[in-house]
């Protein structure tokens, strides 16, 4: 991994990877929770050796990245990400790129993607349309659906976040399990993510971000025009590629008709067999593959 670089964007100052030619296209890869820049330790040098411009940010919540005023609220909204991801664009002036990403990461790029088509050169996204369709959030899905968000649940309660401060690692790690039951990665590249985990606002960000997303826990306010228009679950018009792991110990793959009226542009739906939630870290040779597809476009 590179040397991390920081920089002030909107209400964070955003520590980041990145590598390749300055004036390559850039590419901007956005990681979920629980995981970090490391899913992408090897996507990253194959974008960079075809000449990209790569760039790997923390997550507001996650590693070196931290909030620039005690005051801010800890959100961890989808309108959040979505507004950190064209901060950071606009921090680093760059007007449009290739964004790719799965989980919250997946979540910002579409929320980009769909809202500011303009800085969207292509989307790259694991479980295709990320945006959280809020006001249906109580709608109860199959049950061998619901017992995969067991921690969603769980993080609902005080219990639960009592139970993610007491033991991240130990929570976090059971859900890299189970999410990607086919991945043997190691206890030391479990830990070098992890490390992320102990930014002092992971937990309220973690904790908020599951609320909101069943309407449990109000927003910031600084979002709520983002969350109206969202609301209306916006299209994504730009050239897509999307995934879904065969394995997915979240969410089962989907054909591409379950939310092809979500995708007015030019999109591939791809199901990639043997692979659990964390795709990049798991098969960093095909999401790679991917992104490269819609740099050539």
């Amino acid at each position: 991994m590179q040397a991390l670089k920081r920089i002030h964007a909107g209400v964070l100052e955003i520590s980041y990877e990145e590598s390749g030619p300055q004036d390559g296209q850039a590419v901007f890869l956005m990681h979920g929770f629980p995981y970090d820049i490391h899913a992408y330790a090897e996507v990253s040098p194959i974008l960079a050796a075809a000449g990209c411009r790569v760039i790997v940010p923390y997550l507001r919540g996650f590693g070196a990245t931290r909030f620039l005023s005690a005051e801010t609220p800890r959100s961890g909204e989808q309108a959040a990400l979505g507004a950190d991801l064209l901060a950071l664009m606009d921090a680093l002036g760059i007007p449009h790129a290739v964004l790719a990403g799965y989980d919250w990461g997946g979540r910002a790029a579409c929320v980009v993607a769909a809202l500011w088509p303009e800085r969207c050169a292509g989307l790259v996204s694991f479980n295709s349309y990320n945006v959280q369709n809020i006001a249906r959030s109580m709608v109860p899905d199959a049950p061998e659906s619901e017992h995969m968000l067991w921690y969603q649940y769980y993080f609902h309660s005080e219990r639960g976040r009592a139970g993610l401060e007491k033991d991240r690692r130990a929570v976090t790690r059971l859900l890299w399990k189970q999410w990607s039951p086919t991945w043997s990665f190691s206890q030391e590249e479990f830990e070098r993510s992890a490390a992320a985990f102990d930014n002092p606002d992971f937990v309220e960000v973690v904790i908020q971000s599951y609320r909101h997303r069943f309407a449990l826990a109000a927003g910031d306010p600084a979002y709520l025009e983002i969350e109206e228009r969202l609301a209306a679950q916006p299209p994504i018009s730009v050239p897509a590629i999307t995934f879904d792991g065969a394995d997915d110990g979240v969410r089962a793959p989907s054909p591409a008709l379950a939310c092809a009226n979500k995708f007015t542009g030019a999109r591939s739906h791809r199901v990639v067999p043997g692979v659990g939630h964390n795709m990049p870290q798991e098969v960093p040779a095909v999401f790679a593959a991917a992104v490269l597809e819609l740099v050539g476009t």
